[in-house]
């Protein structure tokens, strides 16, 4: 299998995955209207998708760092999909939240691997990493416009319907298992140390991404509600706003690719992160249509950084790669939804701009976790990991260029699909 070929199917896989994530905001408004959940209800479904997707994911991480498991890619789309298609069939508020759970746990399990695979088969390239990202981008804008088209027209009782991505994400991940299979049982790679891990690195970079997660997570919970509250109750209003939050994002990940091969990460993300300050800033105070316009430089501004940030977290630590990227895709990310209950207890207080105004402070925070980052040596971002079907994995494996990209491959394990 070519190797854009591969990317391709990641990232289209990816969306399959993500749908989910982008999903239980979405969902939201219908909870709202059908079940009359308060917003601290609401903010605890979103924390119940989010919370065990925060732990369980530094926790595959870990695991795949060790054994090969590549079933993880099938079985988490579809736990991921089967939670959603659950939730809206029982008026039981625990097990709502039980099923959302089920979802994240699902979505955790599939994260860490994908970034694996995207690190191998992107020979090291900035922007091959960002394509890969701008699959989930896109599974995230989808969210809102699945949900909204099965769920708006016939209720929450249809939710079975929204199993259909993971089905086809399944469908998807099959096949570069088996080429990878075919690859690995034709060659073998051989492992080269690849440096130490820079550990207090990591922590900052980890901090820098929770900050940038409380926003995007909390705008995610609350910006279709809040839309729909500016723009004087119009019923497309809090959809659109989503829409726009998500697909920004995929504009970012692009964006932040090219950027990258141009001025190095730690740059790229800090100037981002500055950036996105004054665009939350005009999401919450300015007024009339112009919130589409700061909700798209919002996302952009939190996405730029996104996909750069995974390949930081596993350059500071090329020995646990997995571990990196369990954490920076899912720890340091899915964490933000633990501020979704203050958020919405503020809001039902007070008021939801009032909530929403504190999270102008978390891209300062981020910008100033950035300015002490060093950019990764060129050996460090250009190491890949190399593991067997079953057994524990040696250490990271310096990759050729692109004329021995399948010579990578083929000493990738089924696991690092």
């Amino acid at each position: 299998m070519q190797r854009n070929t591969s990317i391709t199917l990641l990232s289209v896989g990816h969306a399959c995955v993500d749908i989910y994530q982008g999903a239980v905001a979405s969902l939201v408004p219908f909870f709202v209207a059908e079940r009359a959940y308060s917003y601290a209800a609401v903010s605890g479904i979103v924390l119940a998708a989010s919370l065990l997707s925060s732990v369980a994911q530094p926790v595959f991480g870990a695991l795949t760092d060790r054994w090969a498991m590549p079933w993880l890619l099938p079985v988490g789309t579809l736990l991921g999909g089967l939670g959603i298609a659950l939730s809206g069939l029982s008026g039981s508020y625990g097990l709502t939240l039980a099923f959302v759970a089920v979802s994240g746990v699902g979505v955790a399990a599939y994260h860490p691997e994908s970034a694996r695979v995207a690190r191998l088969v992107s020979q090291g390239s900035h922007s091959a990493m960002s394509w890969f990202s701008v699959g989930g981008n896109l599974g995230f804008a989808l969210a809102p416009l699945m949900v909204a088209a099965v769920v708006a027209t016939g209720g929450l009782r249809l939710t079975p319907l929204l199993a259909l991505p993971a089905l086809a994400g399944v469908a998807l991940c099959l096949p570069v298992l088996r080429a990878l299979g075919r690859r690995q049982a034709a060659g073998a790679g051989t492992a080269v140390p690849a440096g130490d891990d820079d550990r207090a690195s990591f922590v900052k970079l980890s901090l820098a991404v929770v900050c940038r997660s409380i926003v995007f997570v909390g705008l995610s919970a609350f910006i279709s509600l809040y839309a729909t509250q500016r723009m004087d109750g119009g019923s497309a209003a809090g959809p659109a706003a989503l829409f726009v939050l998500y697909l920004g994002g995929a504009v970012g990940s692009v964006l932040g690719g090219s950027l990258a091969n141009r001025w190095d990460r730690v740059t790229v993300c800090r100037w981002s992160y500055l950036i996105t300050v004054g665009a939350v800033a005009g999401v919450v105070f300015v007024p009339g249509p112009a919130l589409y316009a700061f909700v798209a430089l919002t996302s952009a501004g939190l996405y730029v950084p996104f996909s750069l940030q995974v390949t930081l977290g596993q350059d500071y630590m090329p020995s646990r790669v997995g571990t990196a990227s369990g954490i920076t895709l899912g720890l340091a990310v899915s964490i933000g939804g633990l501020a979704s209950p203050a958020i919405g207890s503020i809001a039902d207080a007070t008021s939801l701009r009032t909530a929403l105004a504190p999270l102008i402070l978390m891209p300062v925070l981020s910008w100033l976790f950035f300015r002490t980052l060093p950019e990764p040596s060129p050996k460090l971002s250009t190491s890949l990991e190399q593991g067997g079907p079953s057994s524990p994995r040696p250490g990271p494996v310096a990759h050729p260029k692109a004329d021995a990209a399948d010579a990578a491959l083929a000493s990738a394990g089924p696991d690092q699909r």
